[in-house]
């Protein structure tokens, strides 16, 4: 058999890479957009809860893009206590393999690509669905995600006003200390959801609730606006989705499996339906359906995450890892 070695990449050396917001969102807008024209797989996510006493969870993504010749598997732990002792709250790994003979290639730290990834895939999202010049941003949740979140949104638009709330005084206060410094600008920590949401053009949910309650409300939402409400647990109003004049999806498969996110109720009780969204993001990408029409239409983004998001990422990072000589090979036979 011939020699066959693995690229590792450390936290420390997704770090050393650097990589600038056009970069993580060309790959994943290009991955999106293969996901639009049927050159990936997206097998459905799996969950494993270890154990109840714990109060976290492990989601396991698999997927393929033809494109790239490359297959994939993230695990990644959600954990919600993982903050009192200093740790992220999702941890993980992504592991590719050569598409057409099966042989492994890379194994990459996945807690920076969960946050860029999902961050890349609401500002890929607010690309084609935002009004036409979004001047206000409300962001709950100060979680990994929640950083990226922000940072690619302003990279595109450059917002008059960001605002932001978190549970916590401490998390929030921080998280609008970071991006205030990272983005040059100043941001408003908020007291409450409502002072943090209502009027704004793009509403962004990423809490972190233990169990279903409405604090999102729906008349915050003015009309024109883009919401996108990806909370692991529903914080929306059933009327939500009345008001909409589109639903996107990242993709409706993942949206039947599981009993997480922001429209779970809404479809396990037919108020959405395959029939009744507009269709996918990776539709809207490759250009074959539209994304915001008019600035009139208040649409609604839901992504529950896709496999080929981490796939598309990692690969980006071991082509530049292998470009700039950062990582680790490792033996594998």
């Amino acid at each position: 058999m011939p020699e066959i070695n693995l690229r590792y990449l450390s936290g420390l050396d997704v770090d050393a890479l650097d990589l600038t917001c056009d970069e993580i969102l060309v790959s994943i807008e290009a991955s999106l957009a293969a996901q639009g024209r049927k050159e990936t797989v997206v097998e459905p996510r799996m969950h494993l809860v270890a154990d109840k006493a714990f109060r976290g969870h492990f989601n396991v993504l698999r997927g393929y893009i033809a494109p790239l010749e490359v297959a994939g598997i993230k695990v990644v732990s959600d954990y919600i206590d993982n903050w009192e002792r200093g740790l992220p709250s999702e941890m993980g790994l992504v592991n590719l393999f050569d598409a057409q003979t099966g042989t492994p290639r890379a194994v990459v730290d996945a807690t920076a690509i969960t946050e860029m990834r999902t961050g890349a895939v609401t500002a890929i999202g607010a690309k084609y669905l935002a009004p036409s010049k979004p001047r206000v941003l409300g962001h709950i949740g100060a979680r990994g995600t929640a950083y990226w979140n922000v940072r690619l949104l302003d990279h595109l638009f450059d917002f008059e006003e960001i605002r932001v709330h978190s549970r916590r005084p401490e998390s929030r206060n921080a998280f609008g200390e970071r991006l205030s410094q990272d983005l040059g600008k100043p941001v408003v920590v908020t007291e409450d959801w409502q002072s943090c949401l209502e009027g704004a053009d793009i509403l962004v949910e990423a809490s972190r609730l233990d169990a279903a309650q409405p604090l999102f409300k729906t008349s915050w939402i003015k009309p024109g606006a883009l919401v996108v409400p990806y909370g692991t647990i529903s914080t929306v109003e059933d009327d939500i989705t009345d008001i909409m004049t589109k639903i996107v999806v990242d993709d409706w498969g993942q949206c039947l499996i599981g009993p997480f996110g922001c429209l779970r109720r809404h479809i396990d009780g037919g108020k959405v339906t395959q029939e009744s969204i507009h269709g996918e993001l990776g539709q809207i990408c490759a250009g074959l359906l539209p994304g915001r029409e008019n600035d009139d239409e208040t649409i609604l983004l839901w992504h529950r995450g896709l496999s080929t998001s981490d796939i598309a990422l990692a690969y980006a990072m071991i082509e530049k890892a292998e470009r700039l000589g950062i990582g680790h090979t490792l033996p594998y036979a």
